[in-house]
């Protein structure tokens, strides 16, 4: 955690504004050299200063404290100004105890902000884990402090100490002498013992803000001299990931890189980041469906010597903003983003549509692990636009059938490819499905299509949509598929016998593994599907096998069928361990054919 606005001779430390001339000292990092030194000098953790200050104003001051949070955010730096504030102390005795105000040095703050007070101990855990460590800190902090009015001791990745080591610590931690305070720091909470949490008062530092590190890192370039552009401010933030440390340190690179003004350019060739404005770029073409601007604009890209891995993570990042703009809008005003991205988000937000940007997403989220993985990442980061690019002028599933019921069952041009077969074929009218019996509609293979379940579309469009007609188990099944309610459809297979159905009415017995609360959900759902209210029975009666049970039947007695036929036993006769794992009927083949009639067999390999 990092100071704004800290006073250049506490920033810097003793000796600082005397002695030597600046060109003789040595450069200390603006990590270091802006490291808060009060409560009032940290950003972005207002909650955890708030409850710090109310307990130090009503003396609830408890006997430990553990910070956590991920590396940078100002675990650390807090404990020294916990540590500062329980002694601080001036010299005319006018502070009487414990105090969150610290405007000025106190008697022990120069020597607690610099680590070397002898009250103050502060040990690293991940090179001191053992339980003899903890017994030094038993053992010490029986004797009351040397000059200040607590001893504490702060304790760094405490996560990293034995479990003996912890429990060592837990007596001493639950009863500590009145004179000592302990003040953890980790950055993985989940490893400490749930024993030593309770006996602490947790604190989880958050992320500081992008937009909150930019008016950061701001004035400290006004303080350092420092001419620096907006957007690398923003730039800088953003690849931070929230910590202070890492936009400081970051910051000190693109000082030393520019030699000058810091600017956006140069900040992200030092990063290795691609141009924001041609990512936008390659973002529209894929957009657009472009495959040839979006190869070309990648490859230029490439040809400077962008990363693949970062050029696909960038669209990413910028797919996740325009979704989060489409959202809430008021994301497009955070000043972390240049005002070219803020725009053009806004433009896309407007014209694409949330099912586009999650494909989108999702396929750069597995392009992404893909391109990491393969020999050749720019080819396999090329492979990935093309697929992007090519579903972008795809219609999603509810389109292709608004088209299909549009052009009366044909399918329409908009709908090419593999999935204009797929969802043109010939669907049987609900009259039709109605007159089957469920046992032989079971019996169909898995891979035919299933029925339509749409409203009879004879009469005319009315204003009100008449309610749907549902007389037949197959006809159930089928408008569950249609909602996507695939929980819905897999009870109803796996989980339900038929008794009897009609319109309205469905009665059924259930298997044992039945969710108890699949009737009631079942009822609510036929109501909300069909625009009528439906009554459903639990039956004494045993009813009809499951579908799932049917499908189970007719594959094995496919397969015993397959291995009755004197091919397939000479098959299985040359290649022992070899069986039948799946038997299909070919499309060309007659509805009446035998599976294993004259047609070729399906069957799976076998191992020796």
């Amino acid at each position: 955690m990092n100071d704004a606005g800290a006073p250049p001779n506490q920033a810097d430390g003793a000796g600082q504004t005397g002695g030597a001339p600046a060109a003789a000292r040595p450069y200390r990092v603006l990590a270091r050299k802006y490291r808060p030194s009060s409560f009032d000098d940290l950003i972005g953790q207002e909650a955890m200063v708030r409850t710090v200050s109310n307990a130090f104003e009503t003396g609830r001051i408890p006997q430990a404290w553990i910070l956590t949070g991920v590396r940078g955010v100002g675990k650390t730096t807090t404990a020294r100004i916990l540590a500062r504030a329980l002694n601080y102390e001036l010299p005319d005795g006018s502070v009487k105890g414990p105090s969150i105000q610290m405007p000025t040095l106190g008697l022990h703050c120069q020597a607690i902000m610099e680590s070397r007070h002898m009250d103050v101990l502060e040990m690293d855990a991940a090179s001191h884990t053992g339980v003899d460590d903890v017994r030094q800190i038993n053992d010490s902090v029986r004797y009351a402090p040397a000059s200040a009015r607590y001893k504490v001791y702060i304790i760094d990745e405490v996560h990293m100490l034995s479990t003996a080591a912890f429990n060592a610590f837990l007596k001493t931690l639950e009863e500590p002498p009145e004179h000592a305070k302990f003040v953890f720091a980790t950055t993985e909470i989940r490893k400490v013992p749930v024993t030593v949490l309770s006996r602490c008062q947790r604190f989880d530092l958050r992320r500081v803000e992008a937009d909150v590190l930019m008016k950061h890192l701001g004035n400290i370039a006004a303080k350092e001299g420092v001419e620096v552009e907006p957007e690398a401010l923003g730039i800088i933030a953003r690849a931070a990931e929230g910590s202070v440390r890492d936009s400081l340190s970051l910051f000190d690179q693109a000082i030393a890189h520019a030699a000058g003004t810091v600017r956006a350019e140069e900040v992200r060739q030092m990063l290795g980041l691609a141009d924001r404005t041609r990512v936008i770029d390659l973002f529209d073409s894929l957009a657009r469906g472009d495959i040839a601007a979006a190869f070309t604009e990648f490859r230029a890209q490439y040809d400077v010597g962008a990363d693949p891995v970062v050029v696909l993570s960038d669209l990413a990042e910028f797919v996740n903003f325009v979704t989060r703009v489409k959202i809430v809008p008021a994301t497009a005003d955070n000043v972390a983003f240049g005002e070219t991205e803020r725009v053009r988000a806004r433009e896309f937000a407007t014209k694409l549509s949330m099912r586009v940007l999650s494909r989108m997403w999702q396929m750069l989220l597995k392009g992404i692990a893909e391109v990491q993985t393969a020999t050749r990442p720019a080819a396999a980061a090329e492979m990935v636009l093309v697929r992007i690019a090519y579903v972008a002028d795809l219609p999603t599933p509810d389109e292709a059938i608004r088209m299909l019921d549009q052009n009366g069952g044909a399918a329409s041009p908009a709908v090419s490819g593999g999935a204009t077969a797929s969802r043109a074929a010939p669907s049987a009218p609900v009259s039709s499905i109605a007159s089957s019996p469920v046992r032989g509609s079971a019996a169909a293979p898995r891979g035919s299509a299933e029925p339509s379940l749409r409203p009879q579309a004879a009469a005319p469009q009315t204003q009100s949509a008449p309610a749907l007609r549902i007389t037949s188990f197959m006809q159930l099944l089928a408008l569950a598929g249609e909602k996507r309610d695939l929980m819905t459809k897999g009870a109803l297979e796996a989980d339900v016998r038929l008794v009897r159905i009609e319109d309205g009415r469905l009665e059924i017995a259930l298997e044992p593994q039945a969710s108890r609360g699949l009737v009631t959900d079942l009822s609510r759902k036929l109501e909300q599907w069909t625009g009528r209210r439906w009554t459903v029975i639990v039956s004494n009666e045993a009813g009809q096998p499951t579908i799932r049970s049917q499908n189970l039947a007719e594959k094995s007695q496919r397969e015993r069928a397959a291995e009755a036929d004197p091919r397939v036993k000479e098959v299985l006769a040359r290649f022992p361990g070899a069986k039948v794992v799946e038997v299909r009927r070919l499309a060309a083949e007659p509805a009446e054919t035998d599976i294993v009639g004259e047609d070729p067999i399906e069957s799976g390999d076998g191992d020796d």
